[in-house]
């Protein structure tokens, strides 16, 4: 995904091998076959381009952050203490950042943020 995001435009297989070839030793088979299993869990769209593929993202590397972040929270069993421990591990700039987040939220809805599902 790194590479796709970075290039910001759809890519071949081929591209991305090239690319990674640059920092070790990788089977065209391989990129092909993460490159189509992100096809396939929705993050990489394709199209045809002769008899090959072009692969683009279908989300910002941003979103893909929270989606993951969303699925790491949901899947404990006590979601307050995972913020509390994820929150710790912040630095002081990345708090910083979660402050200025929730300002944002709060200022297009004021009530803020909705609850979660199942609340």
């Amino acid at each position: 995904m790194t590479r796709v995001w970075e290039w910001n435009r759809p890519v071949t297989v081929r591209e991305v091998l090239e690319d990674l070839s640059q920092d070790r030793t990788i089977a065209y088979t391989t990129v092909m076959t993460v490159m189509d299993n992100l096809r396939q869990k929705g993050w990489l769209r394709r199209t045809e381009e002769g008899r090959a593929y072009r692969y683009e993202a279908v989300s910002t590397r941003a979103a893909y952050a929270a989606a993951l972040m969303n699925e790491a929270w949901s899947a404990s069993d006590n979601p307050a203490a995972a913020l509390v421990h994820f929150f710790g591990m912040m630095s002081a700039e990345q708090r910083e950042a979660l402050r200025d987040a929730m300002r944002i939220i709060q200022s297009v809805d004021p009530s803020g943020p909705p609850e979660p599902e199942g609340r």
